[in-house]
């Protein structure tokens, strides 16, 4: 199983090319929708419905993979979840430049604030990421120096911002989907606060909270 992430722009044509172009290396490819305007209410959103994918899943390799926006979702629900990633592009920094495109961007930087200290390093060598060259949106080059001390790098010299044709990378996709075997811990909520704020279980610890209210 492999469930899709799309980016900023949902409607995007794009997305469905990708879901057929990742279904040459697995027949089941699920994209789940998210409002990509609401941070907090998309990660709770996105949460839920890879944690329902994931009980009701028979293979023992799943993969989540994202573009842009949703390489950044990607990355932290795949850790969250236990499943191993791919990121295209992916937006590391979206409290900086959704900027006018969403009415509360910094809710972004509080997001960050609550994962687990150090996350990258627990989630080390289960990322794959690659980087267009030529991404016109942002900056490939301050990602690579991001995230290369925990995950392997791929530089694809073709593709613009929303990666339209994947198919040069789907072997590689395939060998990383299949290195290992899920370690898949369901998140587990852990109980609502007063104030709203969610706590959530992974692997025995208090992982991540955030709250519903957008």
């Amino acid at each position: 199983m492999i469930i899709y992430l799309h980016g900023f722009d949902s409607n995007s044509p794009g997305n469905h090319e990708k879901v057929l172009q990742l279904q040459f290396i697995d027949s089941d490819v699920r994209l789940i929708s998210y409002s990509t305007r609401h941070p907090k209410h998309d990660m709770q959103h996105l949460l839920k419905e890879v944690d329902k994918m994931l009980q009701l899943n028979v293979d023992d390799r799943p993969l989540i993979c994202g573009v842009g926006l949703g390489g950044y979702w990607a990355e932290r629900i795949g850790f969250l979840c236990d499943i191993r990633q791919v990121v295209f592009n992916p937006n590391l920094f979206p409290y900086e430049n959704m900027e006018g495109k969403i009415d509360r961007p910094e809710e972004y930087a509080d997001i960050a604030t609550k994962c687990v200290t150090n996350f990258r390093e627990k989630n080390r060598d289960r990322c794959l990421v690659i980087l267009s060259r030529h991404d016109e949106a942002l900056d490939s080059h301050r990602s690579a120096k991001e995230l290369h001390h925990f995950y392997e790098i791929v530089w694809d010299e073709e593709q613009t911002h929303k990666f339209k044709n994947i198919s040069p990378h789907l072997q590689r996709i395939k060998a990383f989907k299949t290195l290992g075997l899920s370690r898949c811990n369901p998140i587990t909520p852990l109980r609502n606060q007063p104030s709203g704020w969610f706590f959530y279980e992974h692997s025995g610890r208090v992982v991540y909270l955030f709250s519903e209210k957008t």
